[in-house]
């Protein structure tokens, strides 16, 4: 409280926007990684507020994912703390069930974001030692939260990635979207579409475009691991941990690349050349996550998606390839991926790096100086961000209680005193 009285003693307080003093953390969005960061300091008896964009949780999932999306990994490796999905569920839930499950989620642990609050900047007040975080609405409402403790939880996914590819935006006349837009491959049955990209996202939506009868070619500029998401009846993530647990990472990814080549096979041949190294270690050292097959690569063996090298430029109706090839196309998807947007509002560069990621690596990214945290940016997924909310809960949670000790003894003290007095 003392650092909130020097931050209203400075001229700078003043000002016509509304200032709100936050008794515990702000948390900066609510998505998964925000909700399971809450549910825990709700746990841990800590009061927090929730500041979230859009008008909805988990907003990613509810207005940028195509209809046909499941969860990549079976669903023990994605629930957040304190609450598993339901029995009934799939090995690898629907996102109409993983929304579902994060509503019920926010209802069981009383989690009421404040909707539609942009941050446009966050900044740790040197004299008071408080943080200073400006929001602000649609209709123009400027805020102002004053809290000891901030939560960035807006995910390595918060803003589309849209390269800059010659002529697509002045010469190419055809329907450009990008994978946050696509729904379903139902609008381009019968067409052309150039799918840009070879992640999860731009295999499955090839795999959804050609199920539709489009017309599909996929872009693969460069080196892609593909692994089949289940051997035997057993996922393939799930083989990892547990072979993770006895070998080193070298050798399990050589385990994982003979498993993968006995059912799949050679994908040179295709076009889908595997990187040099492996695919766990590629991941650990670039965030780079390898492609779970659920059925695309049926598509590609068959010639109902045709896989293309890079793109030299657009034309009206066209695309040009490095090859020298040029397809006649009627629509684009960009599958190019997402980035942080943590670089356009947070001011402090200590712990975050440009590129939006905390600078530490796993599994000491979570916390910075100053009352700083970070959940959700291990690039491993629902089951790293949960990890992260423990971890950051825990350790609000001790100086909390701690505090909170300290005060009630003060306050037995000054009662005492009182009595001997009368």
């Amino acid at each position: 409280m003392e650092n909130m009285f020097r931050l209203m003693a400075s001229e700078e307080y003043f000002s016509d926007r509304r200032c709100i003093w936050v008794n515990g953390p702000i948390i900066v969005g609510a998505g998964p990684s925000g909700l399971a960061t809450a549910a825990c300091l709700r746990d841990q008896g800590v009061p927090f507020v929730v500041v979230e964009r859009s008008d909805c949780i988990a907003s990613l999932w509810q207005k940028r994912t195509y209809d046909r999306l499941k969860l990549h990994l079976p669903k023990k490796f994605c629930q957040l703390p304190k609450m598993p999905f339901p029995d009934h569920y799939p090995e690898y839930p629907t996102k109409r069930q993983f929304i579902d499950y994060l509503e019920s989620y926010a209802n069981k642990f009383e989690i009421k974001p404040e909707f539609n609050k942009s941050v446009v900047s966050a900044r740790f007040d040197e004299t008071s030692g408080l943080w200073r975080v400006k929001t602000t609405t649609t209709a123009g409402e400027e805020m102002e939260y004053i809290c000891r403790w901030l939560v960035v939880a807006t995910g390595e996914n918060a803003e589309r990635v849209v390269p800059e590819i010659n002529g697509l935006k002045t010469e190419f006349d055809g329907e450009v979207t990008h994978a946050c837009e696509y729904k379903s491959g139902e609008k381009y049955r019968g067409k052309r579409v150039l799918v840009v990209g070879c992640g999860n996202s731009g295999m499955e939506v090839s795999l959804d475009l050609a199920n539709h009868n489009a017309i599909t070619s996929m872009v693969v500029r460069s080196s892609v691991h593909v692994l089949p998401r289940e051997i035997m009846g057993k996922s393939i993530f799930g083989i990892s941990m547990m072979l993770m647990k006895w070998f080193p990472l070298w050798l399990v990814d050589k385990l994982l690349l003979i498993l993968s080549w006995l059912v799949l096979g050679s994908l040179s041949k295709y076009g889908l050349k595997r990187p040099s190294i492996g695919p766990m270690e590629l991941k650990s050292k670039t965030g780079k996550t390898p492609v779970l097959d659920i059925g695309a690569l049926e598509k590609i063996k068959s010639g109902d998606v045709e896989i293309v090298p890079a793109i030299k430029r657009f034309s009206r109706c066209h695309v040009e390839l490095v090859d020298g090839q040029r397809l006649d196309i009627d629509a684009v998807v960009l599958a190019t991926g997402y980035r942080s947007n943590v670089p356009s509002w947070l001011q402090e560069s200590e712990f975050f790096s440009k590129n939006g990621f905390p600078k530490s690596p796993f599994p000491n990214a979570w916390k910075g100086k100053s009352g700083l945290y970070a959940a959700g940016f291990t690039r491993k997924g629902l089951a790293g961000a949960s990890a992260d909310a423990v971890n950051i809960a825990q350790d609000i949670g001790n100086v909390w209680r701690e505090e909170t000790k300290r005060q009630k003894t003060r306050r037995n003290v000054g009662h005492r005193r009182c009595i001997s007095v009368a």
